[in-house]
């Protein structure tokens, strides 16, 4: 789906056709956290694990596997479980006990992914631990570009925000365009295109909500 342009391949930069894998390592990655979390929250509440199972709704199985960093709790999990314990969502995926939640990347952590034609650039700067339900990335094209994607889980939506400049979108057989200070909200589950067809640089906000996160 991407190639990264032979003359800028830097260590962090990555094929988009491997973002799959990425994301799976990342998530490999958030396990530790939030299951530590969890057993944390269940200790500091005296909440016995048939309890917890009973006030949120979760099956034993699933909570001990949370607990053991075996499985990755989708975002209607995590809600029941934070709800039954009467924390936020926020503390359960934060792992940390007390004191403010403030979280830096660097450029040189920022995966870069490059299109095709090697005229739009793709910055992953979306949170690791929501990256089931929620991905969201920095978008910049050069005049002509175009960006192909293939479809995503079904369900899944995309909104593009567009910062500087005009983006067009191509959907289902569906075209629209946004200008700057405008946005667009898609279907993603099908093959898309998102096209700088002006004259000049565009530089936009993708936020993608994968089926995941309307999931009861």
């Amino acid at each position: 789906m991407f190639r990264p342009r032979s003359w800028y391949v830097p260590p962090w930069a990555l094929k988009a056709r491997t973002r799959r894998r990425c994301w799976r390592r990342a998530r490999r990655r958030c396990r530790a956290s939030s299951g530590a979390r969890c057993r944390s929250c269940a200790k500091a509440t005296a909440f016995l694990l048939s309890e917890l199972s009973t006030q949120s709704g979760v099956a034993k199985s699933i909570i001990s596997q949370i607990e053991r960093n075996e499985t990755n709790p989708t975002l209607t999990t995590i809600w029941r479980l934070a709800h039954a314990l009467d924390v936020s969502i926020e503390s359960v995926l934060q792992g940390a006990e007390e004191g403010p939640f403030i979280e830096r990347s660097s450029r040189g952590d920022t995966p870069i992914l490059v299109s095709d034609d090697g005229l739009c650039r793709l910055a992953v700067i979306g949170w690791l631990k929501t990256v089931d339900w929620l991905q969201w990335y920095d978008f910049q094209a050069e005049p002509g570009g175009l960006l192909e994607s293939d479809a995503h889980q079904r369900g899944s939506i995309e909104c593009l925000s567009v910062l500087e400049g005009d983006l067009e979108i191509e959907v289902g057989g569906a075209t629209q365009t946004a200008r700057a200070g405008e946005t667009l909200r898609y279907r993603c589950d099908l093959p898309h295109r998102i096209r700088n067809a002006s004259q000049k640089s565009a530089h936009a906000t993708m936020v993608c909500i994968l089926r995941a996160a309307v999931m009861d």
